[in-house]
């Protein structure tokens, strides 16, 4: 997870636009084609990804952007701390 990807998708990309491309990501992932590192890469997109939805669906709430960012990060390395 990096935050100003994740930033970066969500100012540049409608929420269709990243679910769209969350799918295409996830049908590579399952290409029996594809190399443990094409899916370490595929994954960490995804990840962004779906933060970057996960802020334009708080912001849309009336979080602010950065609240909506901090929040998010937050909540990721919470998960992990359990």
């Amino acid at each position: 997870m990096k935050l100003p990807i994740i930033r970066q998708f969500y100012q540049t990309q409608t929420p269709e636009n990243l679910e769209k491309t969350a799918e295409v990501l996830e049908a590579f992932c399952e290409f029996r084609g594809a190399t443990e590192e094409d899916i370490n890469v595929a994954g960490e997109l995804i990840t962004n990804i779906f933060g970057a939805l996960e802020v334009h669906k708080s912001v849309k709430n009336g979080m602010s952007e950065k609240d909506a960012l901090n929040g998010f990060a937050q909540k990721v390395l919470g998960s992990i701390d359990k």
